[in-house]
């Protein structure tokens, strides 16, 4: 039985002891071997992944594939490990992303091979610990150990600035993630000396108890999001950070902040959750609107997209706080739709600035003349960010609309401006560097992809037209754990963790 196989350790630790191999191969000599190593290593994370998808019971509730075993006897933590459908959807995504980001840096990464490549194993590996720890404290440390990959990432393979953003994106989820260790430590005590979710799910918490650890737990989840106005530390983090950093960083990353306000925020203080969903709404919305002007008057292809997150983010956040199926349904689509469209256009940005060292729209113009089969792949991630129906993006972005219909007709309205003012900047962007004539000698020179780029945008444009035309693969897994939290959030119950 599938169920009854440690495939979540495999999912956790095969990137790790993959990483560790890739280490051992030393210095560039090898860098041929570290990057084979590497490769079949993400492609084994993922593999090992499949039978989750394949063994996983939509219809059962709780949590599923268990896995329990003492860590820290002392203070009570266990290696505690489970799944719902959010959390099994975001480790497909994760490991599904750590394949491409490796193949993209095959040719491109030069210095420090093995480094880079077993960054992101680690960093596949700790991330899918998030996601299936049923354990608080172990919960906690998977949430900062993915800073460390990331840190290290962006500041040695960064752009000019990269110590800069490196500092500032650490500096900035570390302090927002403080204050969450000082909450989990109340609720251990509060709990007479368990971590388990299970048990902090069911603490009977006064409301200004709450409110103070949701406010502990927002800190580190808004910063993770981002959320306006803790948002500051992205762009920054985005232009500096090679390609796969800005792959990884959008596609998954940015998705610990949404999954730690559904797994933590929600059903441990639901009472808090309520009485602030407003609070949350309004940066959400504020981020909608504000962050999506801003991404109009950017001229740098990295930083747009950068902004562009942040905003499609606040549909995540919108979703998630008020308190209705459709909308927890389409935000956590929307986090699985947002992985693949923003990684997909970092990757495209990369496909440029490989060519012209540059990720200025100005320096660029008529890119289709020398790339047509990039700018038609290009086309439809562009058209997938700005919401075209029959596209991913379009799927989780519409039944949060739907979901704040329900709720307030203002809300609904206020988000649907993310729809105009995302084919606006995306629109501007995609016009300004692909069409019209040759700008300049530069990209005249321009070559198409190659094989290596073409299989990377064109994995990534059939899961994104494959969600956008069929999403109920994605969604079937959702219905029980979404109705299960709201029931929860709504009048305290959900059903104890396997």
């Amino acid at each position: 039985m599938l169920q009854d196989m440690p495939l979540l350790s495999l999912a956790i630790w095969v990137p790790i002891v993959a990483g560790l191999l890739v280490l051992a191969t030393g210095s560039d000599r090898h860098a041929p071997v570290a990057r084979v190593l590497a490769l079949v290593g993400s492609i084994l994370g993922f593999v090992v992944t499949l039978p989750l998808y394949a063994g996983y019971d939509p219809a059962a509730h709780g949590f599923q594939f268990g896995e329990l075993k003492p860590w820290i006897e002392t203070f009570n933590i266990n290696y505690h490990l489970g799944i719902d459908g959010i959390s099994l959807l975001l480790i497909l995504l994760n490991s599904f992303t750590t394949v491409l980001v490796i193949i993209a840096g095959w040719e491109v990464i030069r210095e420090r091979v093995a480094q880079y490549m077993a960054a992101f194993l680690f960093l596949s590996g700790v991330m899918n610990g998030v996601f299936a720890a049923l354990d608080a404290m172990l919960f906690y440390v998977f949430f900062e150990a993915t800073l460390i990959p990331m840190f290290i990432i962006i500041g040695v393979w960064g752009g000019p600035n990269r110590v800069y953003a490196a500092l500032k994106f650490f500096l900035y989820t570390l302090m927002g993630s403080l204050l969450t260790l000082v909450a989990l430590i109340y609720l251990y005590n509060v709990s007479g000396g368990s971590f388990a979710l299970a048990d902090l799910y069911r603490l009977p918490l006064t409301l200004a108890s709450q409110v103070a650890i949701f406010i502990a737990f927002f800190l580190a989840f808004a910063v993770k999001v981002p959320m306006w106005p803790v948002h500051t530390w992205l762009p920054d983090a985005h232009v500096e950070a090679p390609t796969g950093g800005s792959v990884v960083l959008a596609a998954i990353m940015l998705k610990l902040g949404g999954y730690g306000f559904i797994r933590l925020s929600l059903p441990i203080v639901p009472d808090a959750s309520q009485y602030l969903a407003g609070f949350v709404i309004a940066l959400s919305l504020i981020a909608v609107v504000y962050i999506g002007l801003v991404a109009l008057v950017q001229s740098d292809m990295k930083k747009l997209i950068a902004y562009s997150s942040i905003a499609h983010m606040g549909f995540v956040t919108l979703g998630l706080f008020i308190f209705n199926a459709q909308g927890l349904e389409g935000a956590v689509i929307q986090m699985i739709s947002h992985g693949f469209v923003s990684g997909a256009l970092f990757l495209c940005v990369g496909v440029l600035y490989d060519r012209l060292h540059s990720r200025q729209i100005a320096d660029y113009g008529g890119v289709v003349n020398r790339m047509p089969v990039f700018a038609a792949l290009f086309m439809l991630f562009a058209m997938a960010n700005s919401g075209l129906p029959g596209t991913s993006g379009f799927v989780g972005e519409f039944i949060v609309i739907l979901g704040a219909m329900k709720v307030n007709f203002w809300y609904a309205f206020a988000a649907g401006w993310t729809l105009i003012f995302g084919a606006a900047y995306t629109l501007w962007m995609y016009k300004r560097v692909i069409f019209g004539g040759v700008a300049n000698t530069h990209v005249a020179e321009l070559k198409d992809i190659n094989l290596r780029e073409f299989l990377v945008l064109g994995l990534l444009a059939v899961v994104v037209l494959y969600m956008g035309l069929y999403p109920n693969p994605f969604a079937e897994v959702l219905h029980v754990p979404v109705n299960d939290i709201l029931t929860h959030v709504m009048q305290g119950k959900i059903p104890a963790a396997q």
